[in-house]
């Protein structure tokens, strides 16, 4: 759903001029999710949070609310799916502050926590060779040097390799601790005391991709009366419960039409076998007997 300020000319609408973005956006697999996208001075921000979509053939009634405190909550058959600041979660206004440009961390400052144990150092009897020649190995008599070129002795594992040998970690004395860079106030930073406030709006537009059929886009209130809003939602939850309603009524139908042709088909194969049966019986009465000898 795009909102849009007044327009003169809704026909020269521009698609991308609206004041707010809200709705669900469901594209394959991936993308299941509710937008909040708002213009702020002719650039439009998305909710950093992440709000998922229903996915399913019921009816749904997403809700967005703006209040006066730049806060916003996104409802979903009237219960609230998520919420927050219009600060925090949108980036409207540029940071209060910023990094010092004219400071950067010392040369000399030491952030390393640990550091190899100086007076550790590796045993004489380490052995670190994973291959050595083949002691067993020799040259074949018939190798030709000149024909097979210069003989090289295969190499086997190393029977006595102890493994890669590093110093052991010791906390670093030097240790200065986690710089951190210090902040000044961000000259570019202007607050805005109603981000959540537009002039007017003037038109609605719904702009759809559509991926599956029978989707159906119905009753829309835009408001500053919390009364009617409430009313608004009262009137989805009668209409989901009718639904549901006829939902199971339509599946209690299709169960018992489903039972009683299961029944039909029963019955009939039931017939069917009696009269195999009765069909035996009249063939061994019919058998004329045998002479006996």
């Amino acid at each position: 759903m795009k909102i849009f300020p007044a327009q003169a000319d809704l026909a020269a609408t521009d698609m991308e001029s609206y004041n707010l973005m809200f709705g669900p956006d469901i594209c394959g697999p991936g993308t299941r999710k509710v937008h909040v996208i708002m213009d702020y001075n002719g650039e439009h921000v998305e909710n950093k949070k992440s709000i998922s979509a229903k996915y399913d053939v019921d009816s749904h009634l997403y809700q967005l609310t703006l209040s006066p405190d730049n806060t916003y909550e996104v409802a979903i058959d009237g219960e609230k799916a998520e919420s927050g600041s219009l600060y925090e979660d949108f980036d409207f206004l540029k940071p209060k502050e910023i990094k010092d440009p004219e400071v950067s961390k010392p040369d000399d400052w030491v952030d390393e926590t640990q550091i190899d144990d100086p007076e550790d150092s590796k045993p004489d009897d380490w052995v670190t060779e994973k291959q050595i020649v083949d002691p067993e190995a020799e040259q074949p008599e018939d190798w030709d040097e000149e024909m097979d070129g210069e003989w090289e002795a295969p190499t086997i594992d190393n029977p006595e390799y102890t493994g890669d040998w590093s110093a052991k970690r010791i906390d670093n004395p030097e240790y200065k601790g986690e710089w951190v860079h210090p902040e000044i106030a961000n000259p570019e930073y202007v607050h805005d005391d109603a981000v959540y406030d537009y002039a007017d709006f003037g038109a609605i537009g719904i702009d759809v991709w559509q991926v599956k059929s029978g989707t159906i886009f119905d009753s829309i209130i835009i408001t500053t009366d919390a009364a009617e809003a409430e009313a608004g939602v009262a009137a989805f939850k009668v209409l989901a419960e009718g639904e549901s309603a006829m939902k199971k009524e339509a599946e209690d139908a299709a169960k018992a039409e489903e039972e009683a042709k299961k029944a039909e088909e029963e019955a009939a194969a039931a017939a069917e076998e009696e009269s195999k049966e009765d069909e035996g019986d009249e063939a061994e009465e019919e058998e004329p007997a045998k002479d006996e000898l």
